[in-house]
């Protein structure tokens, strides 16, 4: 036997599991001693001269083995059995490989006029013959198979078996799977439960190619009215329970294909389509009902019906069907597998990237995240922003090298490093210092970039340290897109490199935009070439909105993910854009107070003068109050000047330092005794409020409404 080829484009054939492509024809065909005669044309009359006898295997009409080998072979014709050769006019270039070549005998079946002489019907053109030779058989199944792995999912296996049967193998098909789907090992608990997955049947329109399709199963016996196979899915059951001990539990267990007409079939059968089951199914070996068995267990049954006039099954066809089943159950068990990877891969990425970003005063975000395609949804890309103390942000993206789940463990690591490390208030460059510590404790090839910033909103200025990251860009607010000259460094994991820290006079107006090397890295460019189309795109889009008005940030980070072309997905992508805002100069009171008794008093004054300056004396009595007690508790135990800082956005916060690094702690004080209830007003009154270690101490913080 020679070995058929792989390949899908079939230029001399058809696809015999293709349901249309299974009509097609050619004029002729090769002669010789294996040749077979040609199919019919569309008007009915055969195209060549030549006739041959039917190459069965003679068990037409007995019944078949069904409880046989699943595998077994069928046995071939006699060696030295006689063919007669075609006429000369029927020969023609050799089919494809995967043409299924017409019934042998087709020509006896039909009487003068184009009828069948079984039927005494009319055969409707481009009438798909069945498959009497065992050579038919094996290419059907193999090419049948391979278009049921082509599928991924689930929708495109079930879709697969029912565009490789219908109509090469049968005319309508039903599958039935489970509901709910067990995925791997585990047991399902409650009653089986199928639901109808998916009907197929031969389509009454023409074929795309043009070639005329038999009308769909108009009736069946003599009552036209129940045009059965017309609207299969309206006309059975969506849902059927298997009883336990029932007649189709028992067809189900015993795995094997069974001829509808079989005693445990025609029990079973109303069962599983309901009351109609007697006028969707056809009298006689018209149809087959096979159990899909996966790995484990039975996850559903199809069954394949042909039409009364269409010849019957034989008992070659039941090793097709459980040849169709099997592969069609084990297709399902994996896609169902890949479904649940896909999604707790999907989960994974989605909690470590972060849910929501933070409304930190004086400054708006905007982010973006894609995977480098549907097959890869994990990676290494994150960003973050963190709320840090004194109104600032710190402002985080990384790459963690692969796509993987390892990275994205990695990936989901150094994220929880940088936010524990940003909460102590580190500089910049100690945070990478920090990060290529922890990725070597991770691994010797764990390795990744990072770009760590910090903005304040009350000095307009931003530090930034760079861990081998492509660099920022900058769009001013009149349309001028800027790369930051920021250090490049080494990428976290190499070890013992020293991060240097820039600060940068961050703008009000301006856009910051932090990505991963997947926005401007490709096959089909360099990273420069790509950084500098990001900075023309970032330009264009800005003179859209004019010199006095920035573009808005979600529309703004859109703008940038369209510059990716076909070819430009080779990574996934990670985008961070924060538009600053600022606090101005006028909404920002400071002092410094010495640590003594007077402290408190004289906090109470200043925040009233500038309360009265800002026309909020409403929220007087209260900021007396609570900046009172926060002072009280800050002068108690410092030894160095406690600040005070007033900042007036769309709500009024407070903040005051000292340089003690224990943190206060929320806690009932007792009827005798003399304090503890400072921060138990504050938590009463304030909107929010909270404590935060700093390298130099703590800032204990609360905001209030302004209205």
């Amino acid at each position: 036997m020679t070995e058929q080829p792989t390949s899908f484009e079939r230029p001399q054939g058809a696809d015999p599991a293709e349901g249309r492509g299974a009509l097609r024809h050619t004029s002729k065909q090769l002669g010789g001693p294996a040749a077979l005669p040609v199919q019919a044309r569309t008007d009915g009359t055969p195209s060549g001269a030549g006739t041959t006898t039917p190459c069965g295997k003679g068990n037409k009409g007995k019944e078949p083995q069904v409880n046989g080998p699943e595998h077994s072979q069928p046995a071939t014709t006699e060696p030295g059995a006689h063919r007669p050769r075609p006429a000369p006019e029927a020969v023609s270039p050799r089919p494809g490989p995967e043409a299924i070549p017409p019934q042998p005998g087709a020509e006896q079946e039909r009487a003068s006029g184009g009828q069948e002489r079984r039927t005494g019907r009319g055969l409707p053109p481009g009438r798909p013959m069945p498959m009497r030779r065992d050579g038919d058989r094996l290419r059907f199944v193999g090419a049948a198979t391979r278009r049921i792995a082509r599928g991924l999912d689930l929708d495109e296996i079930v879709m697969g078996l029912c565009r490789a049967t219908v109509p090469t193998f049968s005319d309508a098909i039903l599958v039935y799977l489970r509901d709910p789907l067990p995925v791997g090992d585990e047991r399902p608990t409650g009653p089986v439960v199928l639901r109808l997955r998916r009907t197929d049947r031969i389509p009454e329109d023409r074929d795309t190619d043009g070639v005329l399709l038999p009308p769909a199963f108009d009736s069946f016996g003599s009552e036209p009215e129940a045009s059965a196979l017309a609207e299969l899915s309206s006309l059975t059951t969506e849902l059927c329970e298997v009883r336990p001990g029932g007649a189709l539990n028992e067809v189900l267990r015993g795995v094997r294909p069974v001829f509808a007409d079989a005693p445990a079939a025609r029990a079973a059968l109303p069962e599983l389509l309901g009351e109609c089951a007697e006028s969707v199914v056809p009298s006689g070996q018209h149809a087959i009902l096979a159990p899909l068995r996966g790995r484990r267990r039975v996850i559903g049954a199809a069954l394949f019906l042909r039409r009364p006039e269409r010849l019957a099954f034989e008992g070659d066809d039941l090793l097709v069907a459980a040849q169709l089943a099997t592969h069609s159950a084990l297709g399902i068990d994996k896609a169902v597998l890949y479904g649940r990877e896909a999604y707790i891969a999907d989960e994974l990425q989605r909690t470590m990237l972060p849910e929501t970003l933070p409304r930190p005063t004086g400054v708006r975000l905007a982010s973006r995240y894609l995977p480098a395609a549907e097959t890869a949804r994990v990676g290494g890309d994150w960003y973050d922003a963190i709320p840090l103390p004194g109104s600032r942000v710190a402002l985080v993206v990384g790459d963690v090298m692969g796509h993987s789940m390892t990275s994205a463990a990695i990936m989901g690591q150094l994220r929880t490093t940088a936010q524990t490390l940003a909460g102590l208030d580190l500089p910049p460059q100690e945070v990478l210092h920090h990060l290529d510590e922890q990725a070597q404790r991770l691994g010797t090839d764990r390795m990744a970039t990072c770009l760590y910033a910090v903005y304040d909103p009350v000095t307009h200025r931003i530090t930034i340290a760079n861990a081998g990251h492509p660099p920022p860009v900058l769009l001013h607010l009149g349309g001028r897109a800027e790369v930051l000259r920021v250090p490049p460094g080494a990428p976290i994991g190499v070890g013992g490199v020293d991060f240097e820290a820039v600060e940068l006079d961050a703008p009000a107006g301006a856009t910051l935009l932090l990505y991963t090397d997947g926005l401007v890295e490709s096959r089909l460019r360099d990273v420069w070439t790509g950084i500098e189309q990001l900075r023309e795109k970032l330009a264009a889009t800005a003179r859209l909105t004019g010199p006095d008005h920035p573009p808005p940030l979600e529309a703004l980070c859109d703008e940038v993910l369209d510059m990716l072309g076909p070819g430009d997905r080779d990574d996934d992508i990670a985008l961070l854009a924060a538009r600053f805002d600022g606090i101005a100069p006028s909404d920002v009171a400071y002092w410094k107070l010495e640590p003594d008794e007077t402290a408190p008093g004289q906090a109470r004054r200043l925040a009233r003068r500038a309360l009265a300056r800002w026309d909020l004396e409403d929220l007087t009595d209260s900021v007396e109050l609570l900046v009172s007690e926060v002072v009280t508790n800050a002068v108690r135990y410092a030894s160095r000047p406690v600040t005070l800082r007033l900042l007036r956005t769309d709500v009024l916060r407070c903040e005051v330092g000292d340089d003690v690094p224990q943190l206060p702690r929320l806690r009932q004080a007792r009827a005798d005794d003399e304090g503890g209830r400072g921060l138990y007003l504050v938590n009463r009154l304030a909107r929010r409020w909270g404590a935060t270690r700093l390298s130099t101490g703590k800032v204990v913080w609360f905001e209030l409404h302004r209205g």
